[in-house]
């Protein structure tokens, strides 16, 4: 059976324990520190005025040509570790610079609204009529 598909979280949702250990994740960020020796790399993103940063462990997607200040969007499981808390375990890491993020996090929530609104009608077509 396959894995159930990964739902997309800004990375302030992952880094605030919103995501559960060993839950599939798509996240984004620019790439600001990549750590070759400790399979490590770091996004981060800004929201509103702070900057949040995510934890990837790139060994499954290695070696890759890191590009620092790039956008990158990562598809993998959550991973509490002792030395870092909460990190990413890529699967892929994909380069996209160039992305307009304001679009990309504008597409997210409305992805996240259709969900909900399929999610109501599911509900209401699962519970039975009232038989008077």
């Amino acid at each position: 059976m396959l894995p159930a598909a990964a739902v997309f979280h800004f990375p302030w949702e992952v880094k605030s324990g919103a995501v559960k250990e060993g839950e599939s994740v798509r996240t984004f960020g620019r790439l600001v520190c990549y750590q070759p020796e400790e399979s490590r790399a770091t996004l981060s993103a800004q929201h509103v005025s702070k900057v949040h940063s995510v934890i990837i462990h790139t060994l499954f997607v290695e070696p890759f040509n890191p590009i620092i200040g790039a956008q990158y969007i990562v598809l993998g499981e959550i991973e509490n570790s002792e030395e870092v808390g909460v990190m990413v375990r890529a699967r892929v890491l994909n380069c996209v610079d160039g992305v307009n993020l304001a679009l990309l996090q504008k597409a997210i929530n409305e992805q996240r609204s259709f969900f909900r609104q399929r999610e109501c009608k599911e509900c209401d077509a699962a519970q039975p009529a009232d038989a008077t």
